[in-house]
């Protein structure tokens, strides 16, 4: 079942595929990058994102974004860098991003050692980007898309506004506004791996009435997407209700700074919607709606 942060760092890598491929140390402009075509689902679930480099000699990169544990991880790793190499012909660098100390393998060291009864042994190398150990510098000054992981680097709580501010400065000189939602609806859903609801409420909701609904609509816009997705995957109704349900969280959380806790007879309101057009009617009205009821009552 996906998660409303594997949809976000989905997204992360396609709002900039040639940031990431720079932050990893190989500067590339964006012309030079394209995401391909992931699935290899013939043998087993989808690789998180692959990006193409082009140029004299052509090679993919593999990220795969983790906010959970997983024992398996660096043999899931080998299993997809080589079943990607056979798909596209081309070499491939592996990649793990790990989002949250809570969710860290210390068993993921870069190395992968075979060691076979016959033949002689080999190791599989890959990387290992552990976010909450970095500089959250190095997201504040480095490429835009990966902007969102700065405040959940290695800073301590009463650096967050700070950081905040910083990232407010970098993405208002930005033109591309549906870039800066995205940015800040990806910010606001990463931020809750590590730091409280209501901090996280009281942190952003000053950029989210400035974006005013369209950060919002970008979040809900994830949490419908990530829901087809799943229908797809699982069953359409079954994929439709977690997209609704993650949809309804994100809602509840956009409008607790500005209406307080919701109490239990709008939280059973919300719980009751199943109409997608109702609740995109409701994230529309959410940084215009004067309290809890006026948004129920006028959408």
């Amino acid at each position: 079942m996906g998660t409303p942060y594997d949809a976000t760092s989905k997204d992360l890598i396609e709002a900039d595929p040639a940031g990431w491929v720079t932050f990893l140390g190989c500067p590339v402009a964006p012309a030079a990058v394209r995401l391909v075509d992931a699935d290899v689902s013939t043998v087993t679930a989808d690789a998180d994102k692959v990006i193409r480099v082009d140029g004299p000699a052509p090679w993919l990169l593999h990220l795969d974004i983790q906010a959970r544990w997983d024992a398996a991880m660096d043999r899931r790793l080998l299993r997809y860098n080589a079943l990607l190499q056979h798909r596209h012909g081309l070499p491939v660098a592996s990649v793990v991003v790990i989002l949250r100390r809570a969710s860290n393998m210390p068993a993921l060291n870069g190395a992968l050692a075979v060691r076979p009864p016959v033949g002689a042994g080999w190791e599989f190398r890959y990387e290992v980007l552990r976010v909450w150990r970095r500089p959250a510098a190095d997201f504040l000054a480095g490429p835009l898309g990966l902007l969102p992981l700065a405040p959940i680097a290695d800073v301590r709580k009463a650096d967050l506004p700070a950081v905040v501010t910083a990232m407010k400065a970098r993405l208002d000189a930005q033109p591309d506004r549906p870039l800066v939602a995205r940015l800040w609806a990806a910010s606001f859903i990463l931020m809750g791996l590590r730091h409280p609801a209501a901090l996280v409420d009281n942190l952003l909701s000053g950029v989210m009435q400035m974006e005013e609904s369209v950060t919002y609509q970008a979040i809900l816009r994830r949490g419908r997407e990530d829901g087809l997705r799943q229908g797809l995957e699982q069953g359409r109704e079954q994929g439709l209700m977690q997209g609704l349900q993650e949809a309804k969280k994100v809602l509840l959380l956009a409008g607790r700074p500005k209406f307080g806790p919701p109490p239990p007879a709008v939280e059973a309101a919300l719980a009751a919607v199943s109409d997608t057009a109702r609740l995109e009617a409701l994230a529309s009205r959410v940084f215009t709606a004067a309290s809890w009821d006026d948004l129920l009552q006028s959408s």
